[in-house]
C-alpha cells in the first residue's frame, strides 16, 4: 500500500474527504472535558493536533524537538510531511503551548524522545490506531457519531473556519501542505457552495 494512504486509512476505511469539520462548540466541549479530567497528555494531543492540522501519522510521530525550543514551546514549527515529503508550517498557539507545556513537564521527555510516546510495548510514539482510539473516545463524550468523526476531523477543522472567514484557498493550501490548490478545493468542499450563495444574492 502506499504510504500516503497508509497515512490516512484506520481500520479498513479511508477518512480524508469524508468526515465532517468539527465545529467550534464541539471543540470546546471536548476541550473543557479533558481540563476538568486533568488528563493533560490529552488535552496537548487535541489543542496540538487541532493548531497543527497535520495528518494522523504526522501527529503521531511529533517529537519533542519538533515544538519545543531550549525550555519553551515554540510559537510556531515545521514538520516534513510523511505523505508528501515536503515540510508544511504551523502556529502553535498559547493555549496549546500552555497544554503542550504541561504534558512535557509531566512526562519529563528529552528533545529526541515522541512527544506522544505509545503506552504498548515495541512501539515508540502513538500509533494512527491508537490516536484514532482516543479520538472515537472524544466523540463519544459528546455523545456524537463516531462514524462522522475521526482523526481527520481534527485535521479539516481549523483549515475549514479559516477559508470560511477568510475565503483564501491558497493560505489554506500552505496550511495544509497541499502541493496543488485543486486538491485544497475537493478537500474543503465549500467552494461550490460559495458560487451558489453569490449567484444567489446576485439580481440581473
Amino acid at each position: 500500500m502506499p504510504s500516503g494512504r497508509a497515512c490516512s486509512r484506520w481500520n479498513g476505511r479511508f477518512q480524508e474527504g469524508r468526515l465532517a469539520a468539527g465545529k467550534l462548540k464541539e471543540i470546546w466541549a471536548i476541550r473543557v472535558r479533558l481540563q476538568h479530567a486533568n488528563r493533560r497528555r490529552e488535552l496537548a494531543l487535541f489543542n496540538l493536533a487541532i493548531d497543527s492540522k497535520l495528518r494522523a501519522c504526522d501527529v503521531a510521530k511529533l517529537r519533542v524537538r519538533d515544538v519545543c525550543h531550549g525550555s519553551g514551546i515554540a510559537s510556531r514549527a515545521i514538520v516534513l510531511q510523511q505523505k508528501t515529503q515536503r515540510p508544511v508550517q504551523f502556529e502553535i498557539t498559547e493555549p496549546t503551548r500552555e497544554a503542550v507545556g504541561a504534558w512535557i513537564g509531566d512526562a519529563g521527555p528529552t528533545s529526541e524522545d515522541p512527544l506522544f510516546p505509545s503506552r504498548v510495548r515495541g512501539s515508540p510514539h502513538l500509533s494512527t490506531r491508537q490516536y484514532a482510539r482516543i479520538v472515537d473516545s472524544w466523540v463519544g463524550l459528546l455523545g456524537l457519531d463516531r462514524a462522522s468523526y475521526g482523526t481527520h476531523t481534527l485535521r479539516r477543522t481549523k483549515a475549514t473556519l479559516i477559508y470560511r472567514r477568510t475565503k483564501n484557498l491558497r493560505a489554506v493550501q500552505l496550511l495544509l501542505g497541499h502541493t496543488k490548490l485543486e486538491s485544497t478545493v475537493r478537500y474543503l468542499g465549500v467552494e461550490v457552495n460559495d458560487a451558489l450563495e453569490m449567484a444567489e444574492q446576485t439580481e440581473v
